[in-house]
């Protein structure tokens, strides 16, 4: 007798255990599918590649060009039955000017000139490129050289991302790698890869990914 009721206290944990695994499995929810169905809450909830969005954006009768903020912006605009937004497009900043150095802050904007090149080439090497990496730093800027340098080590190696998602990418795995300051390039780009894939409200935070 009592090795039977173990044995169905034993089953009995099983089921549970199994019941809220498929539980927890549900409560996950999964990305929708773009359409007109879906509401600007719900699109914005979720990560969108700027293919999809301007695929999307075609299917709407929206203009898919330009960055993909932009059209992300007019897919919510119509999907929400507002008029569509005016887009203001920021300027390129002017050159950095005089003696470059490690402290040396690169605004907003910067342009990948020749200067700036000589610069990396100097305290890289040759190898140095301006890849999808380092353009969207530089569209980003507020970051000193310095930073841009250690930038450049952390994601070395690294699979460079669509251009679309490039910035988003990049500030994360800034972030990620101040977190995790042994972590890979590959360890890096599996914790992005796994962060996009939850909706926007679901995801940890960046240290935790």
């Amino acid at each position: 007798m009592l090795r039977h009721a173990m044995a169905t206290n034993i089953s009995t944990r099983g089921k549970i255990a199994l019941l809220a695994t498929q539980s927890s499995s549900n409560s996950r929810a999964a990305r929708p599918a773009l359409s007109r169905a879906l509401g600007e809450e719900d699109f914005r909830r979720w990560y969108w590649t700027l293919e999809e969005l301007r695929r999307f954006a075609r299917a709407l009768g929206v203009s898919p060009s330009g960055r993909k903020a932009e059209v992300g912006e007019r897919i919510a605009a119509e999907l929400s039955g507002r008029s569509q937004p005016t887009n203001v497009r920021s300027t390129t900043t002017d050159r950095l000017s005089g003696p470059l150095t490690r402290n040396t802050v690169i605004p907003p904007n910067q342009r990948a000139t020749q200067e700036l090149r000589r610069y990396f080439e100097g305290a890289i090497g040759k190898s140095f490129r301006f890849n999808g990496h380092m353009r969207a730093l530089l569209g980003k800027g507020n970051v000193t050289l310095g930073e841009a340098l250690d930038f450049w080590y952390a994601t070395l190696g690294s699979e460079l991302p669509d251009q679309s998602e490039s910035l988003e990418f990049n500030r994360f795995t800034k972030a990620w790698h101040r977190a995790h300051p042994g972590g890979t390039p590959a360890q890096s780009r599996a914790a992005w890869l796994r962060y996009r894939a939850l909706p926007a409200d679901q995801r940890p935070p960046i240290a935790d990914a």
